[in-house]
């Protein structure tokens, strides 16, 4: 294996030594998707196991990355020694076994060194003893995660160990305090005995469509290897472009570490705005749903409804807003007719607003749907990328930054909704947490204002977005002059 230039800096520092052991006890590499961050790792494992014996505990966020990295490894110690078509029998000949067992993955050798690969977990790390804990997709490391793994290495065999952290800079909804935190060390004014290795843009000021700042955080772009092929092709990125939201892009291609202490509010920072029309509109007939939510503490109940206008971009806007929860079956029963049947999108299992469901039933024309679970999760996920996408851009796919300027025509994306306050400080202070299945969802307990009118937007939108919905008339309540009572 030859290294990458940028590989090999990487792994001089890494393997760098200071009295016997190794100069960095921590070593982190933070460096855009698809530059060739496994292949670093591929190289630091196959050293350590073959050139040290040293005994490598490779993890990773999901199952499917670790038996992929696996598999690369294999391919240097899959054969047995006299096989005729053995690519490496040195390397063969090394080989006391080969664990293929479905999550106990590991490739052992003669002089003691080996490599054992697992997906990380709550008690991924008991019954390990290790020199190297390699801790891949550290945007996704949790602190139970870390703690179940660093004691493996409290014993190491070698007396010398090693923690190695890589990765790409956290999203929103990522569980990256333990990457967060070993960056702020290496950045601090006392690092210790640590390494940090890092490809990235300084802030969201600069202009993601200059091909230069492509090159300066890309390492691989253009990069042809010794086979003829590219590491990293241009189209590519031109695509991603295209088609990523622009906090998206400046994340995972140009390696943006979004400032918390700064930007807050779950959505990238003015993206919320961007999606403000004081005239949009669903038309008077068209596929609308409901939605309805209530605070934890059921001091204010929200309705919300979400359909699409007339050019198609999703609408979203929260149509009644008061106090206590007495009112919102009687708001439903007026409305709703054979005539005229709606659809109303309540969250169950122990959600503030499941406990209205069994009355909602009971009115006849009105559907309830129950709503949790995995459809949580992809709710507001497709909210999240909506709102990513939101705002008025020009025929050449360009985003205008000053619409009441601008004497251009302009095609609206996203999702769109009304200036109102009660949605927009719940979109601006929602806390996201992320689910036991791996999605997302808005938390109620850490948010610090009320963000129940988000959370029933998030409803009434993803059930509008289903294709099988009927279409029936729009009903809003003093539309454009909402009172909220409080």
């Amino acid at each position: 294996m030859a290294p990458d230039p940028w590989q090999r800096l990487v792994l001089d520092d890494w393997l760098a030594e200071r009295s016997g052991k190794w100069a960095s006890l921590t070593c982190g590499l933070a460096v855009p998707r698809q530059n060739g961050k496994n292949g670093v790792l591929e190289i630091r494992e196959l050293f350590g196991m073959v050139g040290r014996g040293e005994k490598i505990l490779h993890t990773a966020h999901e199952v499917k990355t670790a038996q992929k990295h696996f598999r690369r490894l294999k391919y240097f110690f899959g054969a047995k020694a006299d096989d005729p078509g053995a690519k490496f029998p040195e390397l063969n000949a090394l080989v006391r076994e080969v664990r293929n067992v479905n999550g106990q993955e590991g490739i052992f050798l003669h002089n003691g060194g080996s490599v054992e690969l697992v997906a990380r977990s709550k008690n991924s790390g008991r019954g390990f003893t290790v020199d190297v804990l390699a801790m891949d997709e550290a945007q996704e490391l949790t602190e139970d995660g870390l703690e179940a793994l660093m004691p493996t290495t409290s014993s190491a065999p070698s007396g010398n160990p090693q923690w190695i952290f890589t990765g790409t800079p956290p999203g929103p909804f990522a569980n990256g305090e333990v990457f967060k935190r070993v960056r702020a060390e290496a950045l601090s004014d006392k690092p210790k005995r640590l390494t940090w290795a890092e490809w990235s843009i300084p802030d969201r000021s600069v202009n993601l469509s200059d091909k230069r700042v492509w090159f300066a955080t890309n390492p691989a772009l253009n990069l042809k290897r010794s086979n003829g092929t590219y590491a990293l092709q241009f189209d590519v990125i031109e695509g991603e472009r295209a088609r990523f939201s622009p906090d998206g892009f400046a994340r995972e291609r140009c390696g943006w570490w979004r400032d918390d202490a700064t930007d807050s509010g779950p959505f990238p920072p003015g993206q919320w705005g961007r999606g403000t029309d004081p005239e949009s509109t669903i038309p008077e007939v068209s596929r609308v749903s409901y939605a309805m939510d209530i605070s934890g503490d059921r001091a204010h109940s929200h309705i919300a409804v979400a359909g699409k206008r007339a050019d198609g971009v999703p609408h979203v806007e929260v149509v009644a807003s008061r106090a206590g929860t007495d009112w919102v079956v009687p708001w439903f029963a007026d409305r709703v007719s054979l005539d005229s049947p709606m659809t109303v999108v309540v969250q169950e299992r122990g959600a503030p607003a499941s406990s209205l469901i069994d009355e909602l039933d009971a009115i006849e024309g009105l559907t309830v749907v129950r709503w949790g679970g995995v459809e949580l999760g992809n709710a507001t996920a497709r909210l999240y990328d909506l709102v990513g996408l939101s705002g008025l851009f020009h025929a050449d796919g360009a985003l205008c930054e000053d619409p009441s300027r601008c004497t251009r025509e302009h095609e609206r994306r996203g999702v769109a909704h009304l200036p109102q306050p009660i949605l927009d400080v719940a979109a601006a202070t929602a806390v996201p947490k992320i689910l036991a299945d791996g999605g997302m969802a808005w938390d109620r307990r850490k948010s610090p204002t009320d963000i129940a009118p988000l959370v029933a937007v998030t409803g009434a939108l993803w059930h509008a977005m289903q294709r099988d919905e009927p279409e029936h008339r729009s009903v809003y309540e003093d539309r454009g002059l909402m009172t909220i009572d409080l």
